[in-house]
């Protein structure tokens, strides 16, 4: 689906075969935790996804999409990860890292492909929903499509 805004990550969808959707939604209000997001996409919030970044003490980078509703657990991160243990970076570092700013984080399109993981409950459903990079815009997307466009797998991480 073309849209009127063109991130890095709906750019490199278009010219794919993946079927996406482009979501815009209303941050005016400042609410833009998970719960809003899918409110305001009258969705289920189990369907929305947040993407987070963390590093491992040899400082590699690593990419964890979990949903929204649900926290990061270290230890099957690092787990997933293959390290043994994994932190998130500081917020500050983010946009250099990766491109994005936080709250509009996408798993598509970073500066560098880092090491990506998917929590395993996004196989349940048909799309699920991930930043479309920036703030207000949420891409709608199979979630093996996506771990088959951004080389990640699978894991228990939530």
């Amino acid at each position: 689906m073309a849209s009127q805004v063109k991130t890095n990550a709906v750019r490199l969808l278009e010219n794919t075969a993946i079927s996406f959707n482009v979501h815009e939604y209303d941050v005016s209000d400042g609410e833009i935790d998970a719960q809003s997001i899918a409110r305001k996409l009258n969705v289920d919030g189990d369907q929305v996804f947040k993407t987070l970044v963390a590093e491992s003490p040899e400082k590699e980078h690593f990419v964890f999409v979990v949903p929204a509703v649900a926290t990061l657990n270290l230890k099957k991160a690092a787990r997933a990860a293959g390290v043994k243990s994994i932190a998130m970076i500081k917020q500050k570092e983010l946009l250099g890292l990766t491109g994005y700013i936080h709250g509009g984080c996408s798993p598509i399109g970073m500066k560098k492909l880092f090491p990506t993981f998917i929590d395993e409950t996004a196989i349940l459903f048909e799309r699920i929903f991930v930043s479309g990079g920036k703030v207000g815009l949420n891409l709608e997307i199979p979630p093996e499509d996506l771990a088959g466009f951004i080389n990640a797998e699978f894991a228990d991480l939530a």
